[in-house]
């Protein structure tokens, strides 16, 4: 919370001076340059913040994973793989991201057969995620002598990277502590007093209890600990299933399902089918220039979630 108001602040601050400046210039002061930096720097601040608001979901704020496949076609393919290899790249330099390339198999003649990567910072899962699917490539191809048209394929697939380690944090006030009197062995003491304990987690509606131990403090401890590793088993099948979704949705995609269009001849255009957005400066985008792209992906995804 505190960040926000931060950052709140921050945003007051700069349309103030934004203001500043403004009045300044009616004035008939040379402030245009300085009007410039302070209007794209705030125009920069507004993106960045209304991405940060799109990218809600739960493992958006993860690192990336990416791995590219080229389609049928042999050199062709695979000259179009290592293209989207460097596309991304170059993106992720453009951000700050650290690119890190987990594994790389070379193609025959050139390109590559198969490549894995990480981009690390923040959102990147999140900006990345409308990547995967099938990128489709028309140019003249460099590897043909009689210079003639080719269409190429490749595979993108984009998953968060998810941190192996797992911290079951249980908060006091999402617990529901039930005492009663045990009724299994134990002794005298154990069936006369109400030693034994029975914990229900509210948020997820599981229940352990102990009621095998003598003192009431022993069975909530024991109870605790049931508990806990009940709640590790949800949290595992939960990713387990989590796996399982982007299993299928890495099956769904083929060949004949191209989420974007490369076109380098006849004519330069580069068309999301998804969105209808489209850029003819190719060359721009293939340096790694793709946050139109990627912007135009969330915020369609954003207007097909229906307010609850």
């Amino acid at each position: 919370m505190s960040e926000k108001i931060e950052e709140d602040g921050r945003l007051a601050q700069r349309l103030a001076d934004v203001d500043a400046y403004f009045e300044l210039a009616r004035e008939g002061e040379p402030v245009e340059a300085e009007l410039k930096t302070e209007l794209e720097t705030l125009r920069q601040e507004v993106e960045r913040i209304e991405t940060e608001t799109i990218l809600a979901g739960e493992n958006d704020h993860l690192n990336a994973i990416v791995a590219i496949h080229p389609g049928a076609g042999g050199t062709e393919s695979q000259d179009w793989a290592e293209m989207l290899l460097r596309m991304y790249k170059r993106w992720s330099e453009r951000h700050g991201f650290a690119f890190t390339l987990n594994d790389y198999q070379s193609g025959e003649e050139a390109g590559l057969k198969s490549a894995t990567f990480t981009v690390a910072g923040d959102y990147a899962y999140g900006m990345l995620s409308g990547e995967s699917g099938v990128h489709r490539l028309v140019r003249i191809s460099p590897f043909d002598q009689a210079a003639r048209r080719h269409t190429s394929f490749a595979s993108v697939f984009v998953s968060p990277e998810i941190d192996d380690t797992i911290n079951i944090e249980i908060k006091p006030e999402e617990l529901k502590v039930e005492t009663y009197r045990s009724t299994g062995r134990g002794g005298q003491h154990v069936n006369t007093t109400d030693s034994a304990v029975r914990i229900t987690h509210i948020p997820t509606g599981t229940v352990a209890q102990c009621q095998n131990e003598r003192s009431q403090h022993r069975n909530r401890e024991m109870a605790m600990k049931f508990l806990r590793s009940r709640l590790y088993e949800l949290e595992l099948r939960k990713r387990r299933e989590a796996a399982d979704k982007l299993e299928a949705a890495k099956a769904d995609i083929d060949f004949g399902s191209q989420i974007r269009s490369y076109v380098l001849h006849p004519y330069r255009l580069i068309k999301d089918h998804r969105t209808k957005f489209e850029m003819g400066d190719t060359d721009r985008v293939l340096d790694g220039d793709l946050d139109p792209f990627l912007k135009a992906y969330l915020l369609s995804r954003r207007s097909l979630v229906k307010p609850v």
